[in-house]
Order: C-alpha cells, then sequence, then structure tokens
C-alpha cells in the first residue's frame, strides 16, 4: 500500500465541549460523518437559540460526503442533522427509532421529502464506499442505540456513540459485549470512546434501579402525582406508566414533546399502554387526584414548558395543588440550575412534594453514560491500538487518555479537539494540520438566520433591524407593574409602533399572575416573545429585543 494513503478522523464538534457532537472520517475521496448535533447556547448568548458545528469543512468537499450515520436520536447527535442537511444533500443512516425522531424535525425544516433515509439495524453490515459498517448494539438512556465498527482500508476503527453497560435493559435487548470481544480478537485499529462519566467511578447502574424508590413513592402519594422526565427517555416513561397502572392510577400526557415521544414509543413497540390507561388531559377532573398521574414535560424548567406553567397555575389542564406530588426523574444539564431551582421554588409555593435526585434514599434517576469501570470493560475487550475519547470537555478527554493507557490494553492514547485532522495508517497516527472547527450561533425563527460571532451578530441586527428596549418596573414584593412600561425603539427607519408596542407589553403583563410577574424569566421571555410577534407582523423586521426589568 502506498505509504500516503491516510485514514483521517476529523472531529467537527463534541471534542473540547459536551454538545454537538460530529465527526468526519475521510479515506482519499470519500467522507462518512458520524451524528450531527446541536449544542444549547449559554445564557450570554442573547437572541441566540442553538449552536451547531462550524461544517465549513464538509461544505467544501460537499463532492465527496457519501453519508449520514447516526448513533441514537439524542438532541447532541441529531439536532444539527437540518443545518447540515440544508448544505449537504446525502443519505442519513440510522436505527428505526432514531429515524421516527428525525422525521418529524425534517419534515418541520422542509426536507423529509428529498432526504434519503436508511434504516440499519445492529449485526446488518452495509457498505458506503471504501468503508464497511457493523452496527453494534449498545444500552443508553433512550432506545435503539448503536456504536459503530467501521472496516477501513487500514483497520477497523469503533466509535461507541453514547452508552452504558446494561446487561438487563427493560427491553431485554442487553449490551452486546460479544461483538465488541469479537472484534477486539480480530484486532481494532482505534476506538473513539464516550467520555461523559469518566470522572464517575464504579458502574452506572441499570435502568431498572429506579423501580424500588418510584414504587415506593407512588405508594405513599396520597394526591395526583406528576411525573417529569427528559421526552426522550423511553424506558423512564415506560416504567412510569407501568406503575401508574400498577397502583392505580390514569395517565394524562401533557407537553409536546411528551406527547411525540410517547407516541413515537408505542407505534414502534417499545411501550404497551393498556386500553384505558390513558385519559385526555381535559378529563382529569373527573377523576379523584389518588386515581392520576401526570406524565409532563419540562424537567429542565425550560421557561414556557408544561411543567414550568403548571408550576405558576397558568396551564389550562395540568392544576398542581397542596398535598400532590411531583417527581422530576432527570439529571441537571449544567447551565440549567437556574431554570431547575426556580420552578422547584414555585412548586413549594403551592404546597406541593417536590422529589429530585438528591440520592439521599434510593434512585430515582440514573445515568445513560457508562462510569470508570464500564469504560475499562470496553478497552479491555477491543483492545485498540490507539485511543481517542470523545464526547467532553477537554479535561474530560485528557482524564479518559489516562485511563485507558492505565489499563495496559491500549498502546496509545490521543487527545484530539475540534479541527484536528488525526491521520492513521496500519501502524502509525499523528495529528497534522488543523481544518476550520467552531460553532455557527443559530435563531431558529428562520433556518438561514446564522450567526458567525456574537458581536458580528449583535452588529448586524443593530444595523439592519434595529433595537428594541421595553423597560418595565416591577414591585419585587407584590408583583405589580409600579408605572407604564417605556418602549425604545432604534433603528426602525421611520416605523413608529412604539405606542402598539407600548400597548403589547401590558396586554403581557396583565395576563400574567402576580406569582407570574415575581418570574423575571417567564416575564423577560413572555414580554420577548409578544413583542417579537408584533415587530415582525408590522414591519417585517427582527430586531433586538431586550426586556429590561427593574426592581422597585
Amino acid at each position: 500500500m502506498p505509504t500516503n494513503q491516510k485514514l483521517k478522523i476529523i472531529p467537527l464538534g463534541g471534542l473540547g465541549e459536551f454538545g454537538m457532537n460530529c465527526l468526519a472520517l475521510r479515506w482519499e475521496d470519500d467522507i462518512i460523518v458520524i451524528d450531527a448535533g446541536l449544542m444549547f447556547p449559554e445564557t450570554e448568548l442573547l437572541g441566540v437559540d442553538i449552536v451547531v458545528p462550524d461544517i465549513s469543512y464538509l461544505i467544501e468537499n460537499k463532492q465527496h460526503v457519501r453519508a449520514i450515520l447516526l448513533t441514537h436520536g439524542h438532541e447532541d447527535h441529531i439536532g444539527g442533522l437540518p443545518w447540515i442537511l440544508n448544505e449537504l444533500k446525502v443519505p442519513v443512516y440510522a436505527t428505526e427509532f432514531t429515524l421516527a425522531y428525525i422525521e418529524g424535525k425534517l419534515e418541520e425544516h422542509g426536507l423529509l421529502d428529498e432526504t434519503e433515509m436508511i434504516e440499519i439495524a445492529p449485526k446488518e453490515k452495509f457498505t458506503i464506499g471504501p468503508f464497511t459498517i457493523e452496527p453494534i448494539r449498545v444500552t443508553h438512556s433512550m432506545a435503539d442505540c448503536v456504536a459503530l465498527a467501521i472496516d477501513t482500508p487500514v483497520g477497523v476503527i469503533i466509535h461507541t456513540g453514547d452508552f452504558k453497560v446494561d446487561l438487563s435493559p427493560l427491553d431485554d435487548k442487553a449490551f452486546d459485549l460479544h461483538t465488541f470481544a469479537e472484534y477486539g480478537k480480530r484486532g481494532v485499529l482505534a476506538l473513539l470512546q464516550d467520555s461523559t462519566n469518566v470522572e464517575r467511578s464504579g458502574y452506572t447502574p441499570s435502568e431498572r434501579a429506579v423501580i424500588p424508590r418510584l414504587d415506593e413513592v407512588f405508594s405513599r402519594t396520597k394526591k395526583k402525582l406528576f411525573f417529569s422526565c427528559f421526552s426522550s427517555s423511553v424506558y423512564r416513561i415506560r416504567i412510569a406508566l407501568e406503575l401508574a397502572r400498577a397502583h392505580g392510577r390514569k395517565v394524562s400526557v401533557v407537553g409536546r414533546s411528551m406527547m411525540e415521544s410517547t407516541e413515537i414509543a408505542q407505534d414502534l413497540g417499545y411501550i404497551d399502554i393498556p386500553p384505558g390507561l390513558i385519559i385526555h388531559p381535559g378529563q382529569l377532573r373527573d377523576y379523584p387526584p389518588e386515581q392520576l398521574m401526570i406524565l409532563i414535560s419540562g424537567t429542565q424548567g425550560e421557561p414556557m414548558s408544561a411543567l414550568s406553567r403548571a408550576a405558576v397555575d397558568n396551564h389550562k389542564h395540568a392544576r398542581i395543588e397542596p398535598g400532590d406530588t411531583v417527581i422530576l426523574s432527570s439529571r441537571i444539564i449544567p447551565g440549567n440550575e437556574k431554570n431547575i431551582h426556580r420552578v422547584i421554588d414555585h412548586l413549594n409555593r403551592r404546597e406541593a412534594d417536590v422529589i429530585c435526585d438528591d440520592g439521599s434514599s434510593g434512585l430515582i434517576h440514573v445515568s445513560g453514560h457508562g462510569s470508570q469501570e464500564e469504560l475499562r470493560l470496553i478497552i479491555n475487550l477491543v483492545r485498540p491500538k490507539f485511543f481517542i475519547p470523545v464526547h467532553g470537555d477537554y479535561r474530560f478527554l485528557r482524564r479518559h487518555a489516562k485511563i485507558a493507557m492505565e489499563t495496559g490494553a491500549v498502546e496509545h492514547a490521543m487527545v484530539i479537539e475540534d479541527g484536528d485532522v488525526l491521520e492513521l495508517d496500519r501502524d502509525d497516527a499523528r495529528k497534522k494540520d488543523k481544518v476550520t472547527a467552531g460553532r455557527i450561533l443559530i435563531d431558529s425563527g428562520s433556518s438561514i438566520d446564522v450567526v458567525e460571532d456574537l458581536v458580528i451578530r449583535d452588529r448586524r441586527i443593530l444595523s439592519e433591524d434595529g433595537v428594541v428596549l421595553a423597560v418595565l418596573a416591577i414591585n419585587k414584593k407584590t408583583g405589580k407593574v409600579e408605572r407604564e412600561p417605556e418602549v425604545l425603539m432604534r433603528g426602525f427607519g421611520g416605523a413608529d409602533i412604539t405606542d402598539q408596542a407600548r400597548e403589547t407589553v401590558l396586554k403581557t403583563l396583565d395576563g400574567l399572575s402576580p406569582e407570574q410577574k415575581s418570574d423575571y424569566g417567564m416575564v423577560n421571555e413572555k414580554v420577548r416573545v409578544e413583542l417579537k410577534r408584533l415587530i415582525q407582523k408590522s414591519t417585517g423586521r427582527r430586531p433586538m429585543i431586550m426586556p429590561v426589568i427593574l426592581e422597585i
């Protein structure tokens, strides 16, 4: 084989941060892409809805990109797909459940009809150019997840995707240790492994580990029970439904994402819902509280989610009353602490019993990612020549590389970051060159409203569409609006709708309860959304809208 032929591994997202996972694998003129994730923005990225990887490298080489392969259906692995497919018209390979998840997303962006979606399944090999790929069943916090074993001209590369080693999952489709071991016997050139839980010692418990504590909570709850988890956590939803049935409770599903996820899981056979168990939210008043469970979305305290609205008594159907129990069966995603604690505070104002994952008396949540012993187990089974940690901040990647070398099963551990080009042949791996990598900030009001950089975005908006400041003076103790709001508009080129905007702000505030008015996150978002709607309708412009709340 000519020495100039090298396999290139090029991460474009997810190595150096959590989220927006995306990695290119290149052999000569053929490129395949593994995952197409997004990341949610930090609070300082005003006006930005999602963050996706910079795919300049793929666009520059679009004639060579053959396909996108998805390991599973979490947003940090599929959320950037519409953005990438806008630029690259390539087939998407994924398992049945993952395809069902992306279908609605692609339809929403007008991409469904023009995208070729190809279903893959564990143990069923397929070929794309010089790559022969075998999906391997792995377990995670959602259904139908796979690792990818990719046979290349210089050897086998295994990408684990997100995983934990659950040998007794609810769907009885256990982690396929045998296939990992078989590849280990044959020889693996490189292992790319999920680093998310590298700082946790021991093993991650099975999904079944939450059942005893949840069963105990169901047993002692005397009134309504609200159950909130990630809408993609199909196994957790299944546990909640089975416990509701066992404890004689009817179930109402509240929140768009929760309803969509439950329907997909039921259609594909991951959840078996007996007739009569599910009732419409409008029927909640027809049953005594001790016979009800509300499966509700909003576990991360998103300001407009069903749980957030119910927490401030502003949901049409989901009413939280004294003595009700609210279970938050999920982890806190870093950055969401403030929102979640705010919602918990409101729930306590409703005199509800709030149960979080404090670890004090049994588990109500388990992670979907493998801890240190599981990482070591897979490394020892695969025994790769080269080890590359993926998914995580730099310190996680470095720690993971150290753990891999300590096993003695790895010849070399390579820490690479977004944009690095790692070149491999049968004997050698080294970093060569860098490609453009970074993040693209997107305002999801339009799939092409892209922000190259926050400062550039702000300057563009200010120069083209102007800025709107809505100044509100709210009494911190009473929630009362102390004086008429001031609305300042700059850069509108003669479109004076100040009076209409002031009326819109007043109308929005009048529609909020005193408790909602004391929740500045909700006030801010409500005012911003309503002003955005008015201004777009009246002027067609998309100015920067900044509600400013003054505490009196």
